[in-house]
């Protein structure tokens, strides 16, 4: 049976379309060794023109909102098309930072107090001290993982970050100040565990993506007990959220050497010098081998599709 043209959709109507773009370019270079590939520029929260899901399956590097939320997964559910990543209902519920922590935690997974609200009912600064500190962080609650993060100490940073919110859903949690880890699933097993360390201390969207502002360290340097819990408690969060494929877990590991989750990202960063590629190397997988092993569920779905189509 014949393979697929893969279909490397980026860009999209989000926040992060830059960055998406980035990733989509690398991604298709990487699969283009071992497939035929045709890059898609996606422009609207729609399917983009030219594609067919008689031929192509897709691996998508859109993130955040329509890329991530699941929006873009159920036009290719509906349309048959196959895809590679998590399904519509797992990325809407990892999209949503308070829903998927209350997910994990009902599995077992340490998770962090914090207050989700909508802009239009925001509580005072003194109620959110009660609840999570006099340190906080603030963010949107259906966002990428550093889109609008703030930090907050004490009552005038706090009172001063509610005063930006105008519109949306936003969640406050208790700032933990600790070691950040990210873990990163293939087809439901972790594999390497890397440590962030921004030297602003805050891996923010600047952090993120700015040259020289953050260090890596992989494999994180935190012992065998710990790689451990981290490692179990990432794949119990994967397996929580109905995720498939692959993704990335993030953690705080606090000063008592506690694993806190912080979220889940099912469409990460996608660049030879992302986080999911650099936990890939750990496990002996370089830039190619990654992409290929990710998309290949989406290969085997296409090609069951097409072989119950033929009479």
């Amino acid at each position: 049976m014949s393979l697929p043209v893969i279909a490397v959709f980026a860009g999209g109507t989000s926040a992060e379309r830059e960055v998406s773009t980035g990733s989509g370019a690398a991604c298709s270079a990487a699969l283009a060794r071992s497939f035929t590939t045709r890059l898609f520029d996606v422009t609207a929260e729609a399917l983009p023109d030219g594609f067919d899901p008689r031929r192509h399956a897709v691996f998508s590097t859109l993130h955040g909102t329509f890329g991530e939320d699941g929006g873009m997964q159920r036009l290719l559910d509906a349309a048959g098309g196959a895809y590679a990543g998590c399904d519509a209902e797992s990325s809407r519920l990892t999209m949503d930072k308070d829903l998927t922590k209350r997910t994990v935690s009902a599995a077992g997974v340490l998770t962090i107090e914090g207050v989700t609200f909508d802009a239009g009912d925001k509580p005072s600064a003194a109620e959110l001290q009660v609840a999570v500190g006099a340190s906080a962080v603030v963010k949107p609650n259906s966002e990428g993982s550093s889109v609008g993060l703030k930090l907050a100490d004490g009552p005038g940073e706090l009172e001063a970050a509610l005063r930006g919110i105008e519109r949306g859903r936003w969640i406050v949690e208790r700032r933990i100040v600790g070691r950040e880890l990210s873990v990163g699933i293939l087809r439901g097993s972790a594999m390497g565990i890397v440590e962030v360390r921004p030297k602003s201390g805050v891996y923010d969207y600047q952090s993120k993506y700015t040259k020289g502002l953050t260090e890596y360290l992989a494999p994180a340097p935190i012992g065998e007990a710990l790689t451990s819990a981290v490692t179990v408690a990432a794949e119990t969060a994967f397996g929580a959220c109905g995720c498939r494929d692959y993704a990335r877990v993030d953690f705080i590991l606090s000063r008592d050497g506690e694993p806190f989750f912080l979220e889940i990202n099912t469409l990460p960063g996608m660049k030879e010098t992302s986080l999911l590629p650099m936990s890939a190397r750990c496990a002996g997988l370089d830039f190619a081998a990654l992409v290929r092993e990710m998309v290949s569920p989406a290969v085997e779905r296409f090609r069951s599709g097409l072989a119950s189509r033929r009479p």
